[in-house]
């Protein structure tokens, strides 16, 4: 992403530079706090422009969108994203006592088993079906002979537009229940899911990105969830466009000099056919 931001400042010079009079107002927007508790970024820039009645058209998130090719996938929307995290409670005790004890792993593991395995949509022409993961579990003292009195599990569901969180909140705690698992739990509602149909922004890329490399683009709804998440709700229409995602969070993570050279292009055409 910090390459996409070398890119939008060059082609953003560059446009500048040739259309000093151009229409609207162009921005940058640099954010931290993106994958934390998203608190004192975009959240932060939102609210104040919404207090100020200042609507965004168009907004174009530098994430690393493409696939092989640069341009070669555009992300139009992103699935939403729900965070739980569980405390199932138990009785500690020896293991050697089994009357004496009530073993939460034993109670919530069924429960895991049925969430997994539970279909909870289909999915849709723009979004997968709804997927729900376990990312960490965390149970007992260490000791092999001491059942735990709590074990805490965080999940998290990426969903369609074919389910609300409500309905998701519902239907985990109803399983939870059916198990007679004693727990509290702490939902995080991460991000709306948000779709951007075709229109002026997504004609402008496609347009662009054949202009510059002559290739078609696919919209996809595919991965994790972004800051456009946070715009797309103010009536904006957002799209993803970056380089390629191939080394993303791995050791080593890099991008082309050529290709941010090519996203360079891609970015000063589409101010190009918007705002000339």
């Amino acid at each position: 992403m910090k390459g996409s931001l070398a890119a939008w400042v060059v082609a953003l010079e560059r446009f500048i530079d040739q259309h000093p009079d151009h229409k609207g107002s162009l921005a940058l927007l640099i954010t931290s706090d993106e994958e934390g508790p998203f608190v004192d970024g975009t959240t932060r820039v939102v609210d104040a422009l919404e207090a100020r009645n200042e609507k965004m058209d168009w907004c174009i998130v530098g994430e690393p969108s493409s696939s092989n090719k640069v341009g070669d996938t555009i992300k139009n929307g992103r699935r939403g994203s729900l965070t739980a995290e569980i405390t199932a409670k138990g009785i500690q005790g020896h293991v050697a006592y089994p009357h004496l004890v009530d073993n939460p792993i034993h109670k919530v593991a069924p429960a895991l088993a049925e969430l997994a395995n539970t279909e909870w949509d289909q999915g849709n022409d723009f979004f997968p079906p709804t997927s729900f993961q376990v990312a960490n579990i965390h149970g007992g003292t260490g000791a092999s002979n001491v059942v735990p009195g709590q074990v805490k599990i965080q999940c998290n569901f990426r969903y369609s537009t074919e389910v609300t969180a409500d309905q998701l909140v519902q239907r985990l705690e109803a399983i939870l229940d059916s198990h007679q698992v004693d727990y509290d739990i702490n939902w995080t509602y991460n991000g709306l899911p948000f779709l951007t149909a075709a229109g002026e922004l997504v004609d402008a890329c496609q347009a662009a990105i054949m202009q510059c490399t002559d290739q078609q683009t696919e919209l996809s709804t595919a991965g994790g969830t972004s800051d456009g998440r946070f715009i797309a709700p103010t009536g904006a229409q957002v799209v993803e466009l970056g380089p390629c995602n191939a080394t993303i969070h791995k050791l080593n993570e890099c991008v082309k000099i050529a290709d941010l050279e090519t996203l360079t292009d891609i970015y000063a055409d589409i101010m190009q056919r918007l705002l000339a």
